[in-house]
């Protein structure tokens, strides 16, 4: 949770995903504690926003901190 709300500030991520990330996380969290199934499509919402972020977080390095990717 506090890695999303940083996320803003860290990157610059737009509100409106931060919102998304958190609703996501809270579905995550509601299946973990009641041993509720996730539907397929939240699973599908989750990947896409995780990938979606991956690209955002990349090009932010990128931009960024570029010393960064030297490693990989």
């Amino acid at each position: 949770m506090t890695m999303l709300q940083t996320l803003n500030q860290t990157i610059g991520l737009e509100r409106q995903t931060m919102i998304q990330l958190d609703a996501l996380r809270k579905q995550r969290n509601v299946a973990d504690y009641s041993g509720d199934l996730v539907s397929e499509k939240a699973v599908n919402a989750c990947i896409a926003q995780a990938r979606a972020l991956e690209l955002i977080v990349v090009e932010w390095i990128t931009k960024n901190k570029p010393e960064l990717l030297k490693e990989l």
